[in-house]
């Protein structure tokens, strides 16, 4: 008996997928060839950004030709199909090429549209598609100033990030009024735009491009229709797909209105023996623009070619992005469409987050989700929908920050039923995972080798994770809580890896300790750690990519693009001559001045190329910088105690103040603040911080683990009547026992619930000395003290760091597109975006 001939016309992404499905099936043989018109094999078009980032075309492979041989699979490259004769079962290629099949699958996939404005041929105009296209982009950056991305959705998003890599000033042009208009509503678009803008790119919404013209400052001008007009040196074309239809149309198959070769629910054409499959299938009049889709068809299409029962039906369109570094995430249907439906809203603008719950009419059911700038309850919010799943009492939970309740939201994966699916584009449910946790895998390496799950978008591997442990702590299995997929360590490992190895940079632990290039998990979370003991300057080149963006410019970026810059205030203290000088550089610079909660001024407004200029004069002045941008040591709030007070009972300002000094620039897994109360009444309100004060007629109470914030906590009486050395000591092994011990991104409140043990083993560690490790401790501390610098004044200093500084890196050019306006005699952001309580809004659309 012949095998059955199988012609795939397309190697992309959804091809591979098709024949990888074929061949797992070991009881039937096919002989199987596919066509090319790239010069390679499938790679990810997903992560296709990552070129700018160091991937090579190997690293971005799916299969190579090896494997293709190993499994009997011909195929050929750099030759187009042009031809169809559906009569006689055979296609043409290009080159005269002639191949009969049994079963013909076009998985031709899309084209990049470039919409008609005249001079849009130039040799500076690029699409974002291909490798190729990739390697023309670069080319054209090593030659270009500006660069602008024609579009602003999704893979417009994903080439700004490219052209930003490249080092070109950025800009992004879109027709629609916001940015992602398909995935997201106005809030969660307005907040993409603002967030984007923070980075340095420049967004324009609501242009039409009418024309491409030769520049006078840079190679060309884009004419909007508006009158307006932006010069640039290289243009990229990302302004959406259309399906690659035209062989199917010029040969006889059904073709929808708009584009999109028909199929049916088993991907078939109204040809016999011809599939469709991917970007270039229309199915109930839609096109499936994303790689999760287009896999549940190979699938189908192939079940159906092996004679088994399977159906597409649609696909989720849910999607979970970092766009630029920024998490966004859309799920369900999120423009109102739906009868009767109300939202919760929440909006932080202080911390830029942006998340909106569309729930039914009766409150019981996910319509849809927009999340921008913290997608976390992506994975939690997705699944209730696919699964038709009720809401908790209060659905409000479900985007709220986390309360350290870890029940509140009433959902765990526990909850999820084994149909659920958790990696859409390998169709990986809850129940595949848990057959391969019982058939041995007990790693995210191990399950992604057996079942696929995470490595095709990405977007479910925070979910996958949470199963996997689920699954093996149901099975009595000891959970690891590695840091990230680079390093199979904790993040408490590692610090104990960079202590005992002296480990001094992130590249030396990863080539020992890790695996991969790294990622935007382990790399600040390393960070924190080298500096936390060692205190290096934190712009070394060794240490900049590990940085965020407000470590990066040692300052607070704004919603606006500008930078607040905070002094050291020790203690709250300051004497007169000091705060002339404050009020003198916010006037020169037009400064907005604010006394912070922790007894500081903070100045807002200044302009990246103004930071070196400010902070050197207040440096000539005697401040230091205030570490308000680090995860660190922040303030030392403090009363004015017993030199003015008639209840104060010591000196709680020249404490606070020796306290502030000795930890100054300390890193550490979040943020610290302290304050020192003079006597009882508390006026410091130092049982509301991490570490607080109180004297008392024999000495100091010393609490510790307290915050306030969204989720309050009164802190811990840690020991009581103690004096300044031994309080001093009992500090210092505190914090360093936090800063070993530690979860990434974990407040001594949450660290503190979490130490199996709780209060009384930290009393066990750091007063009694159980683990024979305070000698260490105090040892670890006095060298970050030793090693401390002002960032400020060694990047001043220092003419190579200072180049950061400027708003391009091509130019000297400042940033003359903020707008301010004056409010209460300062100057304001013009037009700002009204600050919403931290609360959820019931609103009824």
């Amino acid at each position: 008996m012949s095998k059955q001939r199988i012609v795939v016309v397309g190697n992309g992404m959804v091809g591979h997928k098709f024949i990888d499905t074929l061949i797992t099936d070991d009881s039937v043989d096919y002989d199987i060839i596919t066509f090319s018109e790239e010069s390679r094999l499938a790679y990810d078009r997903v992560q296709l950004s990552g070129f700018f980032s160091g991937k090579t075309a190997d690293d971005l492979a799916l299969t190579d030709a090896a494997y293709y041989q190993e499994n009997g699979i011909n195929f050929v490259l750099n030759d187009k199909v042009t031809q169809l004769d559906t009569a006689n079962n055979q296609v043409i290629t290009a080159s005269g090429r002639t191949e009969s099949y049994d079963k013909l699958v076009l998985a031709t996939g899309s084209y990049p549209f470039v919409p008609p404005i005249p001079g849009n041929d130039q040799a500076h105009c690029h699409v974002y598609r291909t490798i190729e296209d990739l390697e023309a982009i670069t080319a054209s950056g090593k030659v270009s100033k500006v660069g602008v991305v024609i579009g602003g959705g999704l893979l417009g998003l994903e080439a700004a990030k490219a052209v930003k890599d490249l080092g070109l000033e950025t800009h992004v042009v879109e027709f629609a009024p916001r940015l992602m208009a398909v995935q997201l509503d106005d809030g969660g678009g307005q907040l993409l735009r603002r967030k984007i803008e923070d980075i340095g790119v420049q967004v324009h919404t609501g242009k039409a491009t009418t024309e491409i013209v030769a520049g006078e400052q840079c190679r060309y001008r884009m004419n909007f229709a508006d009158g307006t007009f932006l010069e640039t040196d290289t243009i990229i074309f990302s302004a959406g797909i259309r399906p690659q239809d035209e062989l199917a149309r010029e040969f006889g198959l059904t073709i929808g209105e708009r584009g999109g070769i028909v199929i049916n629910n088993q991907c078939q054409t109204n040809v016999d023996n011809v599939y469709a499959i991917g970007e270039c299938a229309l199915w109930n009049n839609f096109v499936f623009g994303l790689v999760a889709p287009g896999y549940q068809m190979a699938k189908v299409a192939a079940a159906h070619i092996k004679g088994e029962s399977l159906q597409f039906t649609g696909a989720d369109m849910s999607t979970k992005l970092k766009l630029l570094g920024i998490d966004v995430a859309s799920i369900g249907e999120v423009h109102g469409q739906t009868p009767g439906a109300q939202s919760y809203t929440y909006h932080d603008e202080i911390e830029q987050v942006y998340k909106r719950l569309i729930v039914s009419e009766d409150g019981k059911k996910i319509v849809g989700a927009v999340l921008v700038g913290d997608a976390e309850a992506y994975g939690t919010l997705l699944q209730l929908l696919l699964n038709d799943m009720t809401l908790p009492a209060n659905p409000a939970v479900l985007i709220l920050p986390s309360s350290g309740d870890e029940e509140a939201s009433g959902l765990g994966v526990d909850a999820l039923p084994d149909s659920a699916a958790i990696c859409s584009c390998f169709d990986v449910t809850k129940g595949d995972i848990k057959s391969a946790v019982a058939a041995g895998c007990c790693s995210m390496g191990d399950l992604k080798d057996a079942t696929k799950a995470s490595t095709g978008c990405g977007g479910c591997s925070a979910l996958t994770k949470q199963v996997l442990d689920a699954e093996l702590a149901n099975l009595g299995f000891e959970v690891n809580n590695n840091l990230c997929e680079h390093f199979e360590h904790s993040r408490q490992e590692l610090a104990d890896i960079v202590r005992v190895k002296k480990i001094k940079s992130f590249d030396h632990l990863l080539s020992e300790h890790g695996n991969g290039l790294g990622c935007e998990i382990c790399k600040p979370a390393v960070g924190s750690i080298l500096a936390s003991y060692w205190n290096d300057y934190i712009l070394e080149d060794e240490h900049m990519e590990l940085q965020d963006s407000n470590d990066i410019f040692l300052g607070n970026i704004q919603k606006d693009g500008t930078y607040s810059v905070v002094p050291r205030i020790a203690g709250g203290e300051i004497t007169p001559d000091k705060l002339i000088v404050l009020g003198q550089v916010a006037k020169e610079f037009d400064l907005y001045t604010k006394i912070t909660g922790g007894q500081r001024v903070d100045l807002f407004g200044a302009q990246l190329h103004e930071l070196p200029l400010i902070w050197q004069q207040l440096i000539d002045a005697g401040f230091e910088t205030g570490h308000a941008y680090g995860k660190s040591l922040r303030t030392v709030k403090s009363c004015v105690g017993s030199t003015w007070c008639r209840y104060g009972v010591n000196d709680s300002a020249g404490f606070a103040i020796e306290l502030e000094n000795r930890y100054k620039g300390l890193r550490s897994p979040h943020k610290i603040k302290f304050a020192v109360s003079g006597c009882t009444r508390e006026c410091a309100e130092a049982q509301s911080k991490d570490v607080g004060v109180i004297a008392t007629d024999k000495g100091w109470n010393l609490y510790v683990c307290g915050n306030g914030g969204m989720r309050p906590r009164h802190g811990d009486l840690l020991a009581s009547d103690l004096d300044d050395y031994t309080l001093i000591k009992y500090v210092d092994r505190f914090l360093m026992f936090y800063i070993r011990t530690a979860d990434r991104l974990q407040r001594t409140s949450v660290w503190l619930e979490n130490l199996e043990g709780g209060l009384e083993y930290l009393k066990e560690v750091v007063i009694e000395d159980k683990l024979n490790l305070n000698a260490e401790l105090e040892s670890e501390m006095q060298r970050n003290i030793d090693n401390y610098q002002c960032e400020w004044k060694t990047t001043i200093s220092n003419p190579e760091k200072l180049k950061r500084f400027k708003h391009f890196i091509n130019s000297d050019q400042i940033d003359n597109h903020l707008a301010f306006k004056r409010d209460r005699q300062q100057r304001i952001p013009a037009e700002p975006v009204k600050i919403q309580p931290i609360e959820v809004l019931e609103l009824t659309e």
